[in-house]
């Protein structure tokens, strides 16, 4: 069976060597010592390998069951449940106004982490809740608040998300769902709405669905929707629950991958909704629980390839087989372990380099999040909006890559479900889709985000990429680090050049090249990061640090990102350079 141990030393590394934590002017920082993240990190570790999971191949083979118009979690989720919900894990970086413990979301994010590649499909149960209850919390009335997040802050009751449905997905414009207002303030919500993640399960005495739905008489496409909370369960003013609400569960579906999660059909008659937020306002509100999703889903990608990446480690030290090109490593048994061959040596540090980058760009955008709203810090919330599509699209693109890399790594038995490699691939393939497909995530950053502000926060970062080089192209050791992130930043301006030459022209050109501008992004920022923490580990070595191996270790694996992953930008730039007539050259009808 598939194991977990939860990185927490690379988590310490990157929030106190690299980025400073405990030394930044953000609100609640101040508390982030050594001490206190470890003891958080070290227990919500415990948690996640020892009761979260052992469930998760039991999540995958059992599923969840629909029977009589009732939905059932796999055997232990409940039970494991209440485990988290007595830790306070749910309400962590939660206000404290509403029972939650108010630590900046940046532990949040890293204790998410944990969760998710211990056991995905039950983590998100309460990442979702997280996610309705950070959109009431900034735009519900202060009697929505009180009525209903106590309860979800410490998951007594569960949230979900509804958009999509039959017939619409990303185009939301389209969408047929009614809210009828009535005499009382309420609205009658009627429509169905599909792929709603723990959209019912037995593990909550109630479900608080934040449904987008069309008030008639409004704006026609987007500008008409609206977004209105709904209860499974209708709740009376003293907080108790009432009667059942319009609301329930068509089917669930049968999904490639997260079957411990319940991916439901919801189907609304004339159920009781409220309103929150502005009328047809509903996108504004629904962003702020789409964008937290997004950084979840970044997350998600980024923890099934640290899953997969430790499990295919040690299948490669103990799995005897061939020998060692240069002799023999094992000469008492009858074959050198996979991990002697260079071609293995390749996949594993494909996904050991991808895994520590991408946490610490995903800690960095956590971080940024936490400085644009406790800071009010409008840069690095113009900066955070900038990199959003690049960490949802970059971190679950080469998540699910390294997580088929894993699989390799076992040959045939990672074909076999009784080793439970294809399991992290089957759920890491649902990242690059939803929350918004990737393409989407490129067509965001190329035709929205980079003309944000007139371009000045892709501009902040060209220029935080500069500086860093020109700070650290002197000190001692960095060179190697240094001149390939340059020279890559380089070309990335290169490309965004192109777009403004080109696009005004043919707009094609630019969204032809726009998935290859959000991995040219994503390698860029992962460069970055792999320099700042090389440049970290050069202090510490040359301090005297008590543990080298670990410092010298992270040198190694930050100069085979620059030599091995990085070139991939020069690859994307020539795609991009080259126009859109090579994407559009075909009519439709010769495909």
């Amino acid at each position: 069976m598939p194991m977990y141990t939860a990185p927490t030393k690379d988590m310490a590394f990157i929030l106190h060597d690299v980025l400073k934590v405990s030394e930044q002017a953000i609100p609640g920082y101040e508390e982030l010592d050594p001490d206190f993240t470890s003891a958080v990190l070290e227990e919500a570790g415990k948690v996640a390998s020892e009761l979260v999971a052992p469930l998760n191949q039991v999540g995958d083979r059992e599923g969840c069951q629909f029977e009589n118009g009732l939905v059932y979690t796999p055997p232990g989720f409940k039970d494991a449940f209440e485990q988290v919900k007595s830790g306070g894990w749910p309400g962590l970086d939660c206000d404290p106004d509403y029972g939650g413990q108010g630590m900046p979301p940046l532990l949040g994010t890293a204790v998410g982490e944990m969760f998710s590649a211990a056991n995905q499909a039950f983590t998100m149960y309460q990442g979702l809740t997280h996610g309705a209850y950070s959109a009431i919390h900034a735009h519900g009335t202060d009697a929505q608040k009180a009525k209903y997040l106590p309860k979800m802050v410490s998951c007594d009751w569960t949230g979900t998300m509804n958009l999509t449905e039959p017939h619409c997905g990303t185009d939301l414009g389209l969408m047929r769902t009614k809210a009828e207002p009535q005499d009382d303030g309420s609205y009658k919500i009627s429509g169905q709405k599909i792929f709603i993640s723990a959209g019912d399960h037995d593990m909550s005495e109630n479900v608080i669905h934040l449904v987008l739905a069309k008030i008639p008489g409004g704006p026609d496409g987007i500008k008409g929707v609206s977004l209105f909370i709904v209860p499974k369960v209708l709740v009376n003013d003293d907080g108790s629950l009432g009667t059942r609400n319009g609301v329930s569960v068509g089917n669930i579906e049968e999904k490639m991958g997260i079957h411990g999660n319940a991916t439901c059909v919801m189907n609304y008659d004339a159920a009781t909704g409220w309103l929150l937020g502005e009328e047809h306002k509903g996108m504004r509100a629904m962003f702020t629980m789409m964008n937290e999703a997004r950084l979840g889903v970044a997350m998600q990608g980024m923890a099934q390839a640290e899953a997969a990446y430790q499990n295919a480690v040690t299948y490669a030290k103990d799995r005897l087989q061939g020998r060692d090109v240069t002799g023999a490593k094992n000469p008492d048994g009858p074959a050198d372990p996979l991990i002697v061959h260079p071609d293995i040596r390749r996949n594993l540090m494909d996904q050991k380099s991808f895994v520590e980058g991408a946490r610490a760009f995903l800690y960095w955008g956590a971080m940024l999040i936490d400085q644009a709203h406790r800071s009010e810090d409008a840069d690095a919330d113009g900066l955070i909006s900038l990199l959003t599509p690049v960490l949802k699209g970059f971190l679950t693109d080469k998540g699910f890559e390294m997580a088929v890399q894993a699989q390799q790594i076992y040959g045939g038995h990672g074909y076999i479900e009784e080793w439970g490699m294809s399991q992290f691939v089957r759920d890491a393939r649902i990242t690059q889709i939803y929350e918004g497909a990737n393409g989407v995530q490129a067509l965001d950053l190329v035709g929205r985000k980079l003309a944000t502000d007139g371009g000045k926060h892709v501009m902040a970062f060209f220029g935080l990429v500069k500086d860093f080089c020109k700070e650290n192209a002197e000190v001692q050791g960095m060179e190697p680090f240094v001149t390939p992130l340059k020279a890559a930043s380089k070309d990335l301006q290169a490309a965004g050049m192109f777009f403004m030459a080109e696009a005004p022209k043919n707009p094609n050109a630019a969204l032809a090249g726009s998935y290859d501008f959000m991995h040219m992004t994503g390698h860029v920022c992962l460069a970055l990061m792999w320099a700042r923490m090389a440049k970290a580990s050069l202090s510490a070595l040359a301090e005297g640090t008590d543990d080298p191996a670990f410092h010298e270790t992270k040198l190694t694996t930050a100069q085979y990102y620059m030599s091995r992953s990085l070139p991939a930008v020069a690859m994307h730039l020539a795609r991009i350079q080259s126009g859109a007539d090579p994407v559009m050259g075909l009519d439709a009808d010769q495909f």
